[in-house]
């Protein structure tokens, strides 16, 4: 049936609409079209090619495209019935962001996927989907994991005692997956296909293409990339493995966690001491509301300006002037911030100035601010970064463990029939 597919979409033409198009899976309610999958194969193609990541055989890569497919569709289907929408603004703002992030304005990115072959519509469909699956795997996997004190307590003795919170690694991922419960003939299936990629890697194949060609991972089509990995975010599985490979080895096969797994280490890095600027500043912020206009606030804050600079002591009229009720009490003090810790149009005010300097009174999404700086400082933040970083590696892992259990467990309890054409 694939192959046979595969010639199909070959022979498509970009009119989805066309009587050729037709019905390849039906997952719970609803029907994969191959016009769908076409335009799925065709993306991920042409990341692939620009990524140089050899393609793998034509039948493996359609199947793995459908799979894909088949998945997102089965989680837009529990995002819609729980609730999860994504409105135009989040989707307009995000790919803004995304041309932003490349050095271009939204029309000058829009040109450029048009040029690469995207079709810009169904780019932005794309992305949408790709945003309500994130919240969804946030709501129902994320959101559920709670890091405790004693983790990271425990977390941290033992990366002391295996060398290292900061060690980063890149891997490389292979699995040949067992189904839960599986018959010796599954399992005999299973170690046939391992013995294959084993020999493949021992004759000098490529471990990435071996990955896109055999791999039964989501991450089959990047060539079994697992990115760069902090030794506290290592599944469970690979955290006693990987630490004690060299960096282009592949490891033993490792036996779990939904069959059997190899792995390679293509780099590693260790981080350096944490030391962050931080900056003491105090404000007045005034709110702007139906009485109290942006011309009335603004004229307020220079006026409150003009008194600090004849004399009047600025913690004095933070308290009696300023609508931030968290600082005021405090005389407008912020205490020792870092950066990222405001919003952006005010830590751009913020550091343009010198100690001892007010600012011009300027607006920010919350109202009208004046700041006074005070001081800035270099912190060695290592402690307080290193439980930081512990309770991030230990919420990734998590993360990625139960999303993986949870994913296969949507995939195992939905309806998908795949049609012969």
């Amino acid at each position: 049936m694939i192959k046979f597919l595969f010639l199909s979409l070959l022979m498509m033409t970009s009119v989805w609409a066309q009587p050729m198009d037709r019905i390849v899976a039906v997952v719970n309610d609803e029907v994969v079209l191959q016009s769908e999958l076409f335009e799925m194969a065709q993306t991920i193609s042409l990341q692939l090619r620009k990524r140089q990541v050899a393609l793998p055989p034509q039948d493996v890569f359609v199947f793995q495209v459908l799979e894909r497919l088949i998945l997102k569709k089965l989680q837009i289907q529990t995002a819609a019935r729980i609730g999860i929408r994504l409105g135009d603004d989040d989707l307009n703002s995000s790919i803004k962001n995304i041309a932003k992030n490349n050095n271009m304005t939204l029309t000058e990115f829009r040109e450029v996927l048009e040029r690469d072959g995207y079709d810009y519509a169904l780019f932005r469909e794309s992305i949408r989907e790709d945003m309500i699956v994130s919240r969804l795997n946030k709501v129902q996997v994320g959101d559920k994991i709670i890091v405790s004190d004693r983790e990271i307590d425990n977390f941290l003795a033992t990366q002391a005692v295996q060398g290292g919170i900061q060690d980063a690694y890149r891997l490389y991922h292979i699995l040949v997956s067992i189904p839960d419960a599986a018959s010796p003939e599954q399992v005999q299936t299973a170690e046939a296909k391992l013995k294959k990629i084993q020999l493949l890697l021992a004759s000098g194949g490529d471990f990435s293409e071996i990955a896109s060609g055999y791999s039964d991972a989501q991450n089959a089509l990047e060539g079994g990339d697992l990115g760069w990995r902090l030794q506290g975010e290592l599944p469970g599985l690979f955290s006693a493995v990987v630490p004690n490979l060299e960096v282009g080895e592949v490891s033993d096969v490792i036996r779990g966690g939904g069959g059997f797994h190899l792995v390679k280490l293509q780099e590693k890095k260790s981080q350096e001491e944490h030391i962050v600027k931080q900056t003491s500043a105090s404000h007045i912020l005034i709110k702007t509301n139906d009485i109290v206009s942006d011309e009335d606030a603004e004229k307020r804050l220079n006026t409150l300006r003009t008194r600090v600079e004849n004399g009047d002591d600025f913690a004095e009229l933070a308290r009696a002037h300023s609508d931030d009720m968290v600082s005021a009490i405090r005389g407008g003090s912020l205490g020792w911030s870092t950066p990222g810790m405001m919003v952006p149009e005010f830590e751009k005010q913020l550091n343009a100035l010198a100690d001892n300097e007010m600012s011009e009174v300027f607006k920010s999404r919350f109202g009208w601010h004046l700041i006074l700086l005070h001081e800035r400082r270099e912190q060695n933040m290592a402690e307080e970064y290193k439980r930081s970083k512990a309770r991030e590696q230990i919420h990734s892992r998590r993360m990625a463990e139960e999303l993986e259990a949870w994913t296969r467990q949507l995939r195992d309890e939905a309806y998908v029939e795949y049609r012969d054409l």
